[in-house]
């Protein structure tokens, strides 16, 4: 989300990162002047405070922090900001369920907004991710996910990887052999096209070649250990890198760090990840890719 510098008027180069949350707060003088914000929104609460203490504050704030004088605010308060509220912020009130005078000093007011928030929450059930592995226990898998046969060959790979006496080099080995079946098992879901061409005896052979383009995301850090099995059945591909971590206070995922090939929304996109525990990482990386 872009940054507002208010000396310069005008955005900053820096951004703020913005993650899904389980309360969403729109906050704005003008939140309640398009009708498809007032349609989505659950609870629409109208703040009202008496004009003298709104220019009080406005003189405090844009001299002491926005390093601006005296004059300058008065002015620019009496010619936009006052005939702005009165035309276009104060007739919303009509659209607010809740209208809390004196703002965050009325504790009555907020604590009703607060039960009531608390409430619907419990209600909806918001506290789903510690429930999201047990979620489809005993239930068919969809059809979208693709599962490699499991084969000797895999059952084989498997248990050199799986036993805990397997030295590492020997881990190292065979769970690159088993990351290039994954990667090739996933092209062969790639769509393709007919194509013929002539073989060195002058025949023609019937064949299917890729149709598009193609890069691969990794989920780091485990994500990486899958990118030289992609790199060697994909010549030159092009590789990106997303930096997902939990946070440990409110258990959810958080973007720490973003590299996508250039285009890549043109492109077929392979992401990468070693392991998963919830799945919250991956399905934030999707909604990212998306």
């Amino acid at each position: 989300v872009p940054i507002y510098d208010f000396k310069s008027h005008s955005r900053a180069k820096d951004k703020k990162a913005m993650y899904g949350a389980n309360v969403v707060i729109f906050e704005g003088i003008l939140s309640f002047c398009n009708k498809k914000l007032i349609d989505v929104m659950d609870l629409k609460i109208f703040v009202d405070t008496d004009s003298d203490i709104r220019l009080a504050r406005r003189l405090k704030r844009d001299i002491t922090e926005r390093g601006r004088d005296l004059e300058g605010v008065l002015k620019q308060y009496n010619k936009f900001v006052k005939p702005a509220f009165e035309q276009f912020i104060e007739p919303s009130v009509k659209d607010a369920d809740i209208v809390v005078p004196r703002g965050a000093e009325n504790d009555v007011a907020m604590n009703l907004i607060v039960q009531h928030v608390h409430d619907q929450l419990e209600k909806r059930g918001f506290n789903f991710r510690s429930k999201l592995p047990q979620a489809h226990l005993d239930q068919p898998l969809p059809d979208t996910l693709h599962v490699v046969e499991s084969t000797v060959q895999v059952k084989g790979l498997h248990t050199f990887i799986r036993n805990k006496e397997t030295p590492r080099d020997e881990f190292i080995f065979y769970s690159k052999r088993l990351t290039r079946i994954l990667v090739e098992h996933a092209l062969s879901l790639l769509p393709f096209e007919d194509c013929t061409v002539d073989t060195p005896q002058n025949t023609r052979y019937e064949g299917k070649r890729f149709v598009g383009k193609l890069c691969g995301v990794s989920i780091l850090r485990a994500g990486e250990v899958m990118e030289p099995a992609l790199c060697e059945v994909c010549k030159d591909i092009r590789l990106g890198k997303i930096l997902i971590q939990t946070n440990l206070e409110t258990e959810e995922p958080e973007l720490h760090y973003l590299r996508l090939p250039k285009d890549i929304h043109k492109d077929f996109v392979i992401l990468m990840d070693a392991t998963v525990a919830t799945g919250a990482a991956a399905m934030m990386a999707i909604r990212v890719l998306l």
